[in-house]
């Protein structure tokens, strides 16, 4: 089977989840604060948003539990169509949502409720393509087969941030508030429905079925597997560690410093990440070739070092205006290109076939529930209590996190290479 064919339904559902994830992330800055929280002062209701965040990636292991279930019952179709459309319907409930002025209180339980239920779905949203395009592709180009299923994230940041920032500059403050920024969310609705049929159309013929069956991509139970693979999944975990922290430093955290720190347009700031969810693509295209010359654990490994070292500057380009703006950006986004090209790669092949399927999923929950559920609270936080250049300690703790676990994991060096 040829992994474009495989490529095209990995794209289209990644960009779907992406796109979702990055509505919420930047409504979380824009709009919960103003309309959940407004009760408070601009920071504290921030850092509540926040702590709402990281409720999609705690629920999202419990979603990968439930859904393994229906899968090994019912087949990998019929899971897929109801996590997405419990994603798609607890997205597009958020665009419905009362605020505070409404019904007080509830309105954050409501987002709470909501939020949890999008990460439930996204865990049962893993439909095994990536797994299955890595295993296909050609011996000598698995690094480059392996930064497809990434290129949904700066597509998907491209469109939320553009989205958003259409309305900002075209409806004054109060409508912004009212009802514009409601629009992306059903935007995002619509986007899992073509995401659904797009993946269904590869998952649920024979052809693709047989070829999950005979690469043994299918559910193992989740308590065999942890107990069995679990010092691959905490390894698989952490190795990705610094592209996962740099994600959300170079996305969430840096729009939620212009917009409660400074007096910037917002929908210009936005553009600038338009910029470099761009550079982040051609990071991410760039980040295969490097793989398929220097390896996969060498590609991390050099990048996270260079995330350690960006960790050091980063706050002061961030503070530094305008032209420190963009090249905090730009030089974010090609750190984070390289290396999350490549983060999915780390994980595959460190499973055997039984646990493949499983173990990858996990891994994958676990890597974003460690690295990025939590950066933007705790960058947030650190920069409320220390300064700006505190923020940086949360990313070189990531960069650590993947250097010690690729130092650490013989096995996971000798499989990534």
């Amino acid at each position: 089977m040829r992994p474009g064919e495989i490529a095209i339904g990995v794209i289209i559902g990644r960009t779907s989840e992406f796109f979702d994830f990055f509505v919420y992330a930047i409504a979380s800055v824009l709009v919960f604060p103003a309309v959940i929280f407004p009760y408070m002062q601009p920071i504290a209701a921030t850092l509540w948003s926040f702590a709402l965040f990281p409720l999609a990636f705690i629920a999202r292991p419990i979603g990968t539990q439930i859904f393994m279930k229906l899968d090994r019952r019912y087949g990998r179709g019929t899971k897929l169509t109801i996590a997405l459309f419990l994603l798609g319907t607890s997205t597009v409930l958020v665009a419905f949502l009362p605020g505070y002025a409404t019904i007080g209180t509830s309105s954050a339980v409501l987002l709470a409720l909501f939020r949890v239920g999008q990460g439930i779905a996204l865990g049962g949203a893993w439909d095994g393509l990536p797994s299955l395009l890595a295993l296909n592709a050609p011996e000598k180009k698995r690094g480059w087969w392996a930064m497809v299923p990434q290129l949904g994230a700066p597509l998907g940041l491209i469109v939320a941030s553009a989205l958003f920032a259409f309305f900002l500059s075209v409806l004054p403050a109060e409508d912004f508030i009212s009802w514009g920024w409601r629009y992306p969310f059903f935007v995002a609705f619509a986007l899992n429905v073509v995401a659904l049929f797009a993946r269904l159309r590869i998952v649920v013929t024979p052809e693709y079925a047989e070829l999950f069956h005979s690469r043994e991509l299918t559910p193992s139970r989740v308590t065999a597997t942890v107990k069995a693979q679990w010092r691959n999944i905490i390894i698989g975990a952490f190795a990705p560690l610094a592209s996962f922290a740099l994600f959300h430093m170079v996305t969430v955290f840096p729009l939620s410093w212009v917009a409660l720190y400074t007096r910037e347009d917002i929908s210009t700031f936005l553009m600038i990440e338009v910029l470099g969810g761009v550079v982040g693509l051609g990071a991410i295209v760039l980040s295969g070739l490097l793989a398929d010359r220097i390896g996969r654990r060498s590609v991390l490994g050099y990048t996270a070092a260079g995330i350690a070292a960006f960790s050091g500057f980063a706050p002061t380009l961030l503070n530094g205006g305008r032209a420190g703006e963009i090249l905090f950006m730009v030089m974010g986004f090609l750190l984070l290109g390289i290396s999350f090209g490549q983060s999915s790669g780390a994980v595959t092949s460190n499973f055997p076939k039984r646990a493949r399927y499983t173990g990858a999923a996990l891994t994958s929950d676990l890597a974003w529930l460690f690295g990025a559920g939590f950066a933007p609270l705790a960058a947030l936080a650190l920069t409320q209590a220390f300064g700006l250049v505190a923020a940086g300690g949360y990313l070189l703790s990531g960069a650590l996190g993947t250097l010690i676990a690729l130092g650490l994991n013989v096995e996971l060096a000798r499989r990534l290479d």
